[in-house]
């Protein structure tokens, strides 16, 4: 992990599985476009859980990319998330790998639940709050049978969220649920 001595916080942490999840994930032949399949389990995702916007997100070395990605209908643009041309256009799908909190499940390789991210100070001086708004994010990993972290579902909210037991427990279900499609594809399934 890298820490930034000026203000003692907890920067983005050092993924040494970049290289090995990107060479899996061009095996799987996702993770460099958008996918329709994860943009509807985007959309599901939201509605389970009622947050406004939800990402299937998988991380290389350098960025993210939302291979599935639900936005508000009917919010304006104006933020990198609520933008139309996010939602048509694949360079909107990309958020540098310092932004957001997606890295950091990646690599602890657990869910990660911040009901009010400003209650963290580890995690409220990322860029995504200042730039985007948001205040409360729930994700968990895609670990794949390989033993790889693939990348990440989660949700976030512009107000905090009392996520919860049940809000963890959800979006560690729908991992779950994910990874068994991607192995379902992987082997000729889907």
């Amino acid at each position: 992990m890298m820490y930034d001595a000026t203000a003692n916080l907890l920067l983005t942490p050092v993924d040494k599985e970049a290289p090995n999840r990107v060479r899996r994930l061009r095996r799987l032949g996702i993770g460099l476009q958008p996918d329709l399949a994860f943009d509807a389990f985007a959309d599901r995702l939201a509605e389970v859980t009622g947050a406004p916007y939800s990402m299937v997100n998988f991380i290389d070395e350098n960025r993210q990319f939302f291979a599935g990605l639900h936005t508000p209908d009917d919010m304006g643009a104006g933020s990198e998330l609520t933008s139309t041309a996010a939602m048509e256009s694949t360079a909107h799908r990309y958020m540098a790998r310092d932004h957001g909190y997606c890295p950091h499940v990646i690599v602890r390789r657990k869910a990660l639940v911040l009901e009010d991210v400003s209650d963290y100070p580890r995690f409220a001086g990322n860029p995504v709050v200042d730039e985007i708004g948001i205040r409360s994010y729930l994700g968990a990993p895609l670990i794949d049978r390989t033993g790889i972290a693939l990348g990440t579902v989660c949700v976030v909210d512009v107000e905090p969220r009392p996520w919860g037991r049940a809000g963890l427990e959800t979006i560690k279900a729908m991992a779950a649920e994910l990874i068994e499609q991607i192995h379902r594809r992987e082997d000729g399934g889907i």
